[in-house]
């Protein structure tokens, strides 16, 4: 349940359209649901502004069946991260309105309830190298179902810096912008000093023995130079989304006071 819904429902109740009985039924789905596998917690859209997601990695099959079809009958969209293309055939078979997304490994649902217009401008998504797309894909399509407008420039590293310098003025407009890369982690310092936007450094774990999957890039980008740059986890393209929502975002999820 999100605001516009729950303003939605009390004004029902106000006009006569529904009685406070019928209300307090509906509400007492919320905000926790209980399944045998998990605990769901409805009320996080309202309170953050954010739906909850499911993180898909260690779950079977099975759990993952049971929970995103209690999460599909909820007015809000449904993502799953981590999913392994074996895990998402098996569930997309018993679960037959969810979609696949298989580079970025997510299974997305309730397409039809992406809230409209929610951010004030549009995130960009910069991936040093094509090995860098499954975490930056993660990352633009969760903003997608966030309700965010989304532009990527993929495989624009700094061996060929001519590909980044190219889209100045893209970067120049945008709200905020995330930049996976792997190896040494050097691109986000170099789009941090293009964009007036907050930049979202995401380490990814690509490159060879010395960057240790990832922490090469990460402490690379911890330590950089350039302003207005901040730094989620290796591989954690949802994390980055997260933020960026958060950054983007037209207003708060609740008035304030």
């Amino acid at each position: 349940m999100n605001e516009q819904q729950l303003s939605a429902l009390l004004e029902q109740v106000r006009c006569g359209g529904m009685s406070t009985e019928a209300a307090l039924v509906y509400l007492r789905r919320l905000p926790v649901e209980v399944l045998d596998s998990a605990r769901l917690d409805h009320h996080r859209l309202l309170r953050t502004g954010l739906p909850e997601a499911v993180f898909g990695e260690g779950k079977t099959a099975v759990q993952l069946v049971e929970i995103l079809t209690a999460m599909l009958r909820q007015e809000a969209p449904v993502i799953a991260t981590r999913i392994d293309p074996a895990k998402a055939e098996q569930v997309c078979a018993q679960v037959d309105s969810l979609l696949y997304h298989a580079t970025a490994r997510l299974l997305t649902g309730n397409k039809q309830h992406i809230p409209q217009n929610n951010g004030r401008g549009t995130v960009v998504l910069v991936t040093a190298g094509t090995s860098d797309l499954p975490v930056a894909e993660e990352a633009r399509i969760c903003l997608e179902y966030f309700g965010h407008e989304t532009a990527a420039i993929y495989d624009a590293g700094v061996a060929g810096l001519h590909r980044i310098l190219a889209h100045c003025e893209l970067l120049q407009q945008a709200s905020a912008v995330i930049v996976a890369a792997g190896m040494e982690g050097a691109l986000p310092s170099v789009v941090a000093g293009l964009t007036p936007a907050p930049v979202i450094a995401l380490p990814t774990s690509v490159g060879y023995g010395a960057g240790a999957g990832g922490f090469a890039a990460l402490l690379g980008m911890l330590t950089s130079c350039a302003p207005g740059l901040a730094v989620v986890n290796i591989d954690n393209g949802f994390g980055a989304a997260c933020i960026a929502a958060a950054i983007n975002r037209k207003e708060l999820p609740f008035p304030r006071g």
